[in-house]
Parts: structure tokens; sequence; C-alpha cells
């Protein structure tokens, strides 16, 4: 009698990211593309380029865009904790697809727009300016970079244990190539001698 085999395990992904980061956006449209074509166990956390660069020296025109993405890193951390794992990717998705292919970059205007598209009312905005869930953002924040180390950004993936940064990504590849892409980042990420693979970024990111 032939023995039964038992299915695959399904991989247990984890993606850590900055709402404002165009790149981790370009990554989620990747990891997206991913999880339709295989059966991931995948749970979509949030980080902040705020808190990374807190005691950073960078650009003054780098540290004024801070506020600005420590709002929706508030706004998604406070999603996260009242309305579960499910809100967290929806709510992702609204503010994401009004900042990049949208192009906004009045919080004031993408903040309404997509707490109505997901749902929520109208006064949950107030805890883009509260910091009420601070503490549970910061903790899901230095979840993801501790994995990775803190001279690396966002976004963070975890792919059963194996944690790595990126991949930076233009534009998001489809289909098979997605798939290729997939396979190659999580067998060098498995292999725990392997550190860094980099070329300079040659274009900006290319929205669908």
């Amino acid at each position: 009698m032939a023995s039964e085999t038992s299915p695959a395990p399904r991989p247990v992904v984890d993606f850590w990211f900055d709402p404002s980061c165009p790149w981790a956006w370009m990554t989620s449209r990747w990891v997206d593309e991913v999880a339709r074509q295989r059966d991931l166990d995948l749970t979509w956390h949030v980080m902040s380029l705020a808190v990374l660069n807190e005691d950073k020296d960078v650009s003054d025109d780098y540290r004024a865009f801070f506020p600005r993405a420590l709002r929706y890193t508030r706004l998604v951390a406070a999603a996260s904790e009242l309305h579960g794992q499910d809100m967290v990717k929806k709510l992702y998705d609204a503010l994401g697809t009004r900042i990049h292919p949208g192009g906004s970059k009045d919080a004031d205007e993408v903040i309404p727009a997509a707490l109505a598209e997901v749902g929520l009312p109208a006064d949950f905005a107030a805890y883009a300016d509260s910091d009420e869930y601070d503490p549970q953002m910061r903790a899901s924040h230095f979840d993801g970079i501790t994995r990775v180390g803190q001279d690396v950004g966002t976004p963070v993936i975890s792919v059963d244990g194996a944690a790595f940064f990126g991949p930076v990504i233009s534009p998001a590849p489809r289909g098979e190539q997605a798939l290729a892409l997939w396979d190659g980042v999580v067998a060098a990420a498995n292999f725990e001698g392997f550190f860094e693979l980099k070329r300079s970024r040659m274009v900006d990111p290319i929205f669908d």
C-alpha cells in the first residue's frame, strides 16, 4: 500500500512596513502577488522610520518627513490593537494607494479617505495624533528590526524565522517572475552566512 504524504506546511511570513515608504509599498505588492499564487501564513506588522532614525544624524529634509510618517504608523498601530490583524492590511492598502500611486503628501486628506474606505469612523483619525498606542507600535517596530539589525530600514520580511530587509524592487514583479524572485530571496536568506547583495537604485518606484 502506498504511503500517504502530508501536505507541506504553509510558510509563516511576517512583513513589517512603514506606510510612508514607497519601497516598502513596492515590496508589499510583490508579496501580495506571491500570496495569490502560494499558500502563505502571512501577517502584516507596522514599523516606523521615525523610530528607526530618532537617534540618527539625518538631513533636515528627511527629519521633517517623520511627523507625517508617524501619524500613519500610529493610525495603523491603533487599528491593529482595536480591530485586529485583518484591519492592518486593509488600512495599509487604503493609505498606501493614496500616498504612493496617488502621490498625496497631505495626511489630512489621506487619512479620512482611507478610514472611509475601510469602514472606520471619521473620529478614528484622532489616533494619528495620539501616543496612546506608541508602546505597541514601538514593540512591533523593534520586533522586526532586531531580526535584521539597526543599519537597515523598511520593509523587513521573515519567512519561517529567516529574516531580511527588502528586497528593494521596482516595479513589483508579477506571475512566474514574482515566484522566481521569492524563491531566490528566501533561499539566500536561509543561508546563515549571507548578508548583503546590492547595486545602486537606477529607477524610482514604478507604481502600477
